[in-house]
């Protein structure tokens, strides 16, 4: 099996593409079943955010894998596969590594360095976990790329120097009131991961009082109580509304929370962070007198801070060598069914010089047999230890995979999923 990962995010496409691809947290699990069921898909891992959606599969071979992507995720958004290729980008084996690990260390998000993102990753982990669609190539690749996201946020100041992307909204937001929006009476709709950062971020901006409401009165009530802020029932929204400068909107609706009509005649300033995909904001919002929508699009146009280069090279870094830690531990466990076949033509070997013997010398007693049986596996076994023991060393050294294929020739060795079915020109990134 070898590794692919394909996706969209708003490095290359906007927010009424990426609303369309994504995948709502209750219909992931079926999403994961249709990529497993797909004929060059072994094993799947979603992940969806407010800006990015991206599969990562354990593939058989790199076209039929691509194709196999390609039209579940054409099937689910509705895009027709000749328009969504425009805004995929593809990477397999070592660039999907890289890739992965770069996404989990926030070196590839909106706003470099925020940490959202490693939540995100696990949540993704876990439902491939739930819905079975991992197996140990996945496992392993996730898990690592957890360590990895941790490892860059305790051994660098990444995060210090950047922000979520709440931060970031609520930075451009602050430029509609003279850059400060402490004091401002603030709404945050919905109470999800996104919604919690938000009130947690506003909270520490000093905005206020500062208004909670979800569809679920009571995951709205407890956010509230963990902020200090006041939950009102969704059916007072318009009054929230009227009362607020600053509004977040981050729910999973997929239809405009907030519209036109809803919002016409305001007599002040408003600005609202429209935080979700698909996007809680209709568009004609933005053309309403006194009110201001940043989204998604908006805030990838004004990324207006970056971290130092020293604290991003210092991640890069970290990932280059936790790249290649795993393409060594990939390589090693690539030559693992390789030597587990070479041991066991040997076991056959030694079964039929046995039964010869038997038949040559019917007068051996059954524990003269065992013991010429048990001493002839520990000649086999010793010497096959140090052979095996060393090309296992080898194998996890760049070029290790050579010494698999040269097992299998010498020997004759037939290892099922030995050899890749379907070969690309090239490894790493893929237009």
């Amino acid at each position: 099996m070898n590794l692919l990962s394909v996706g969209a995010s708003y490095r290359t496409a906007g927010v009424g593409t990426l609303e369309r691809l994504t995948i709502a947290g209750p219909d992931i699990p079926a999403v994961l079943h249709k990529l497993v069921a797909q004929p060059y898909i072994g094993e799947a891992v979603v992940l969806s955010t407010c800006n990015r959606v991206e599969v990562y599969a354990a593939v058989s071979g790199f076209h039929g894998g691509l194709g196999d992507v390609c039209n579940v995720l054409a099937e689910q958004s509705g895009i027709v596969a000749g328009e969504l290729a425009g805004h995929l980008y593809v990477h397999y084996d070592e660039a999907a590594v890289r890739h992965l690990f770069r996404v989990s260390s926030g070196l590839d998000s909106m706003v470099v360095g925020e940490a959202q993102i490693l939540g995100q990753l696990r949540d993704a982990y876990h439902a491939a976990t739930e819905a079975d669609s991992a197996g140990r190539l996945l496992h392993e690749l996730m898990q690592q790329a957890l360590r990895v996201g941790k490892r860059a946020h305790a051994e660098t100041g990444i995060d210090r120097a950047g922000q979520s992307v709440v931060t970031a909204a609520l930075d451009v937001a602050a430029d509609a009131f003279g850059g400060d929006l402490s004091g401002r009476p603030g709404l945050v709709i919905g109470a999800g991961a996104m919604g919690a950062l938000s009130v947690a971020t506003l909270t520490r901006t000093g905005v206020g009082p500062l208004q909670i409401t979800n569809r679920g009165a009571e995951r709205a009530a407890r956010l509230a109580e963990a902020y200090g802020a006041t939950a009102i029932d969704f059916t007072d929204l318009d009054t929230a509304l009227r009362e607020a400068d600053v509004v977040v909107s981050a729910t999973a609706s997929t239809e405009p929370v907030l519209t036109a009509e809803r919002l016409a005649g305001r007599e002040r300033p408003l600005v609202i962070l429209d935080l979700a995909v698909p996007r809680d904001v209709a568009p004609e919002v933005a053309d309403l007198p006194q009110v201001t929508v940043v989204d998604i699009d908006g805030l990838a146009a004004s990324r207006r801070t970056m971290p130092a280069a020293a604290e991003t090279a210092a991640v890069e870094q970290i990932v280059a060598a936790e790249v290649e830690h795993f393409l060594g531990w990939l390589r090693g466990a690539e030559i693992a069914p390789t030597v587990a076949a070479l041991r066991t033509r040997a076991d056959e070997v030694v079964a039929a010089e046995l039964r010869k013997l038997s038949a040559r010398r019917p007068e051996f007693t059954e524990e003269q047999r065992a013991d010429v049986s048990r001493t002839l596996h520990r000649v086999v076994q010793q010497l096959l230890h140090s052979p095996t023991v060393r090309v296992r060393r080898l194998a996890a050294e760049p070029g290790g995979d050579q010494y698999a294929a040269l097992l299998r020739e010498l020997f004759d060795l037939d290892v099922p999923h030995a050899t890749q079915a379907d070969a690309v020109p090239e490894i790493g990134e893929q237009a």
